[in-house]
């Protein structure tokens, strides 16, 4: 099954990318627009969750199938390196909401200055190179105002939108003696809201408790 809805993610991801550069118009005054822009966010959204079961071993049983699936996730998310945010990750496990957690700040709890720090974090040299050439190749062939608003602009969203509902909500300060011992809040429970909000990953104090439960079941242990 987790095989299944790994490829599922991965298929829509590319068939509405693929869709909104062909049949899609930017247009600023067009809801319908909007709404793709939206849709293909949510989607990407979906792609790094992909990755990030993977790295708990939880798309398959075996290793090199989740590995792959990372893999593939990740570069299709940003041309981001599996191995580096792999390691990352565990010191999250490890370490969450303390000064040894890579995604977490002890200095300012402002949103956008938390977020800079987090995304400057996982950004490297190397995917900027991967994602020039990705967007100079694609120019031969889809124009630049679809490539932002279906490509980039998406995945940007993406960013924010899991940053909001898998680190800052859930691992802000103050700590309070309920988040141990995970320094973890989690949202109320409302399924719907859950899965639209960020694939059920505010559950978080949840996810912090069964890291092997995969994204699609969380909602069982709320």
């Amino acid at each position: 099954m987790g095989i299944l809805i790994a490829l599922l993610i991965i298929l829509l991801w590319l068939w509405h990318l693929v869709y909104a550069f062909i049949y899609i118009k930017p247009d600023l005054l067009s809801v319908s627009f909007y709404i793709h822009v939206l849709i293909q966010a949510y989607l990407y959204t979906g792609l790094f969750i992909t990755a990030h079961d993977a790295m708990h071993g939880t798309v398959s049983r075996n290793r090199g199938v989740n590995r792959a699936f990372g893999i593939l996730s990740l570069f299709l998310f940003a041309g981001m390196n599996y191995n580096g945010i792999v390691k990352s990750h565990y010191l999250h496990h490890k370490y969450p909401g303390k000064a040894e957690d890579p995604d977490f700040t002890t200095g300012s709890q402002n949103f956008f200055l938390w977020w800079f720090k987090f995304m400057t974090g996982y950004v490297t040299i190397v995917q900027l190179i991967i994602m020039a050439a990705a967007f100079n190749l694609l120019n031969l062939w889809i124009s630049q105002p679809k490539l932002f608003a279906f490509w980039i602009i998406p995945a940007f969203l993406s960013t924010l939108q899991l940053f909001y509902f898998g680190t800052y909500i859930p691992h802000m300060l103050p700590h309070t003696e309920d988040m141990k011992p995970h320094n973890s809040r989690t949202q109320f429970k409302n399924h719907l809201l859950a899965m639209l909000s960020c694939y059920f990953f505010g559950y978080h104090r949840e996810h912090h408790n069964s890291p092997g439960t995969p994204w699609w079941k969380l909602y069982r242990l709320k």
